[in-house]
């Protein structure tokens, strides 16, 4: 399920108590996070995007993108050709989502040299996690202090 149950804008309770509800609801689903980390890359078509996301479905790569459309993370563009040609890319909106893209692979780099080693995690990244408990999910973000976007983010 990649959306809310509720209809709407959330209840200004939820905006009050966790920040992270809007971004849970733009990136919730199996594959948009890699959606967009393969389109932070480059353009893409439907077809590359499908390669580059084994085991996913054409139905579901669809509904993504289309989902990721609407809360204008992502822009199509249709080329009036034969055979059709359509292109993905970030919108600006989307582009504004790189750098947390770019911490959370950093931190999945990272935290899997840890699980691998079995050690303490590397000294690269600062560690500041925020938690948030929202509608009975666990939401965790992690931020790195270094990256000017959250140097005055009160913990």
């Amino acid at each position: 399920m990649a959306r809310t149950l509720f209809q709407g804008e959330p209840p200004e309770e939820q905006i009050e108590v966790c920040p992270v509800t809007e971004t849970q609801n733009i990136i919730a689903g199996r594959w948009k996070l890699i959606i967009l980390w393969h389109l932070s890359k480059q353009t893409r078509r439907f077809g590359e995007l499908q390669k580059l996301a084994p085991g996913i479905s054409k139905g579901i790569l669809t509904r993504q993108l289309r989902e990721l459309e609407d809360d204008q993370m992502v822009h199509r563009e249709v080329y009036k050709e034969v055979p059709p040609k359509v292109e993905y890319s970030l919108t600006p909106k989307g582009k504004s989502f790189i750098p947390v893209l770019d911490i959370m692979g950093e931190w999945g780099k990272n935290i899997g040299r840890v699980t691998k080693k079995n050690s303490s995690p590397s000294p690269k990244i600062k560690k500041n996690v925020l938690e948030h408990i929202c509608s009975s999910t666990f939401f965790l973000i992690v931020f790195s202090t270094d990256f000017p976007l959250f140097k005055n983010l009160a913990l």
